[in-house]
């Protein structure tokens, strides 16, 4: 099975490749949507998460500090935390600063 370092966002209803999510610079692992399905974030052998806007395909954050890769990603409901589990055995919770 290849695993690429980007994501995509497809189209149930038509097959489209509706977005290309760049910026990992290692395997993709895991991803989730937001619950109103605005942002997706990624997780990745780099040991990053990105979170991304899932219209524009714009990156809006990043964040690092596993010293493994992410295996999982979840957000809250607010959209103001997103927690991620790590292969390092650490599972975090970040904080999204929506105003910078």
């Amino acid at each position: 099975t290849e695993i690429s370092s980007n994501a995509r966002i497809w189209s149930v209803a038509s097959g489209a490749n509706l977005q290309r999510l760049e910026g990992h610079s290692e395997s993709v692992r895991c991803a989730a949507f937001s619950f109103n399905s605005e942002l997706v974030a990624t997780g990745s052998d780099d040991k990053s998460i990105k979170i991304w806007d899932t219209a524009t395909g714009a990156r809006l954050a990043t964040f690092v500090g596993h010293r493994g890769a992410v295996l999982s990603v979840a957000f809250n409901s607010e959209r103001d935390q997103i927690v991620s589990a790590s292969e390092d055995g650490t599972v975090k919770i970040w904080k999204i600063d929506w105003s910078r």
